[in-house]
């Protein structure tokens, strides 16, 4: 990120299934590829100072999500994304060209540690499970503004968590029964029983 010849920066919007949710894509990589930080209420924000920011500035925010080089953001279901994407937008624009943080350091710390130690864990049951997820799911939901994260597995249920656009979208639990669902259970058939979505 040090580079010099670095293009000005950019954010367009995007639409997706959700209407409540509005992905905001920049012309750079925000977070690293498929590191995925949900914040669904401004209590979770205390070391995401950009989130942080979103809530207090825009009344309507009701949950912020990071991935690659995007950001969703999520609105109650009285304010119009016509009235307010451009005033986001420029939030955001200013933000990221006055160099601020997106985490405080001690967040980045501890992610670093929670994600190795994850890594060392993992069964061979859970790699699989992780690798269709990351092969087959991914780039799907990531194009629609949001994230289905591998919560956990035991004895056949496989637990995920839904970030970003797809917390809340109408479809989503289409999505995961019918796609992902029978994804797992056709690739897996010995190991995988019913795909279920941890509440957060």
């Amino acid at each position: 990120m040090k580079s010099t010849t670095q293009l000005p920066l950019s954010i367009y919007t995007e639409a997706n299934p959700n209407p409540l949710s509005l992905k905001f894509v920049f012309n750079r990589m925000l977070v690293p590829d498929g590191v995925t930080f949900d914040f669904p209420d401004a209590a979770s924000t205390a070391q995401a100072p950009l989130a942080q920011n979103l809530f207090q500035e825009f009344g309507f925010v009701q949950r912020v999500f990071m991935m690659n080089n995007f950001i969703t953001i999520t609105k109650d279901d009285t304010t119009d994304w016509h009235e307010v994407a451009g005033e986001v937008k420029s939030f955001l624009k200013t933000y990221f060209e006055t160099e601020k943080p997106l985490f405080s350091v001690q967040m980045m710390k501890d992610y670093e540690s929670a994600f190795q130690q994850g890594q060392t864990t993992d069964s061979e049951v859970v790699k699989k499970i992780k690798g269709i997820l990351d092969e087959y799911v991914r780039p799907a939901v990531e194009s629609d503004g949001g994230a289905i994260v591998f919560h956990s597995y035991d004895e056949g249920v496989v637990k995920v968590s839904l970030q970003g656009a797809c917390s809340g979208c109408p479809s989503s639990m289409i999505t995961l029964k019918a796609g992902i669902e029978n994804l797992l259970k056709r690739m897996l058939p010995d190991e995988v029983q019913e795909v279920v979505a941890e509440e957060v």
